[in-house]
């Protein structure tokens, strides 16, 4: 018997996800045309992921500067729940006019401290703990930084459950505590000691959505809308050239706010392509919450969430040796998205790489993304 992550049940689990277009595939021959399929797998798809209805307000710039031929501003917004999430905005020194801009996604990677720091600078030096970060899976780039540098306006912001928008552990219950000290981290060994309480605590916190009528994915892909409504809404900004990307957890949020949002003109999904087999049979115990839909997978599979975008034009950059996914599976919702953008008459605004080593965004994979901006933003 095969072995799976739900033991003897996988077979069971193996049947209900047979190797056939779900039910509001575009792939099945009873949808013709893609405005039609797309209203219907949209309409499904925000029905289950049931985000909240929110928007940004009371945004305030905490510091604005000039730093290494950019200008940067250091800002916060209200959302009607939790704290003020921060964020970061950046664009060429002495740009004029509307810029075209990317809504810049940071990753998970176990490490809910952080948020918009792991991928974009300020003026001050970096910490120990985002420098190694950036190292590992970044080639110590700091990729939304280098993307501003190019041309582009670039917000950051912390997602749901992240960085200024944490839980705080002194504002749970003492038996959720588990016994983790209330007061904030101050070293980095208290702070991976919090990453792990938080990692713990996913559990909870998504059995609490589900209670209250939302989901992980829902909740954050509700705080990505509302980041890119503000962001679509400055002056400096070319509302109808606005793209997103991101790896891993970024990857994830770009292959639902890119589906669902096509004010979204351009997409980069890193990292983060495969289907809800491999989810569901091998990989669902190294993934996060943030990307489980309850019911979705019979309508849709995974890729097909990005696909609702079509023929808006999509990246994905894959990494051959990325354990968090099978490879055939990698290579299965490739020849998914392959199949829905060419049915939908739109091969060229689809393109798929893989690229050898772990689970990254490295230097060439960031130029290969910034080359699909350049191509569809410019």
């Amino acid at each position: 018997m095969k072995k799976t992550t739900v033991g003897e049940y996988g077979a069971w689990l193996a049947q209900l996800l047979a190797d056939r277009p779900a039910e509001l595939s575009f792939r099945r021959p009873e949808f013709r045309s893609v405005g039609s399929w797309r209203r219907q797998a949209w309409r499904k798809a925000h029905e289950l992921l049931a985000p909240p209805e929110i928007s940004v307000r009371d945004v305030r710039v905490a510091r604005a500067y000039e730093w290494d031929g950019l200008e940067l501003e250091e800002l916060s917004w209200q959302l009607p729940y939790g704290e003020r999430t921060e964020a970061v905005f950046m664009k060429p020194a002495g740009a004029r006019g509307r810029l075209p801009a990317v809504l810049a996604l940071h990753d998970h990677a176990g490490n809910k401290w952080l948020g918009w720091r792991k991928i974009a600078r300020n003026r001050e030096k970096p910490a120990p703990i985002v420098r190694k970060h950036v190292a590992n899976y970044y080639e110590g780039e700091f990729w939304a930084t280098r993307l501003a540098r190019r041309g582009y306006a670039v917000l950051v912001h912390d997602a749901f459950a992240f960085a200024s928008r944490r839980i705080r552990v002194g504002n749970v219950l003492p038996r959720v505590r588990a016994g983790f000290p209330s007061v904030e981290p101050r070293t980095e060994r208290a702070i991976w000691r919090y990453n792990d309480w938080a990692g713990g605590h996913e559990h909870v916190l998504s059995k609490a959505l589900f209670d209250a009528g939302t989901t992980w994915p829902g909740a954050a892909f509700a705080e990505d809308k509302a980041a890119l409504g503000y962001l679509a809404s400055r002056k400096d900004v070319d509302a109808r050239r606005i793209g997103c990307g991101g790896l891993s957890g970024g990857g994830s949020r770009t292959a639902f706010l890119a589906g669902l949002d096509h004010r979204i003109r351009c997409a980069v999904c890193v990292g983060f392509m495969s289907t809800w087999r491999d989810f569901a049979l091998d990989s669902c115990w190294t993934h996060t919450w943030m990307i489980h839909v309850p019911h979705v997978s019979r309508y849709l599979d995974f890729p097909e969430i990005l696909g609702i975008r079509v023929p808006l034009p999509a990246m994905v950059l894959n990494d051959w040796q990325d354990n968090l996914f099978l490879p055939r599976e990698m290579i299965r919702a490739d020849r998914i998205l392959r199949a829905v953008y060419k049915k939908a008459g739109a091969p060229e605004k689809y393109r798929c790489n893989f690229h050898p080593g772990p689970h990254k965004f490295d230097r060439k994979m960031q130029g290969e993304a910034f080359g699909w901006f350049d191509r569809w933003l410019r």
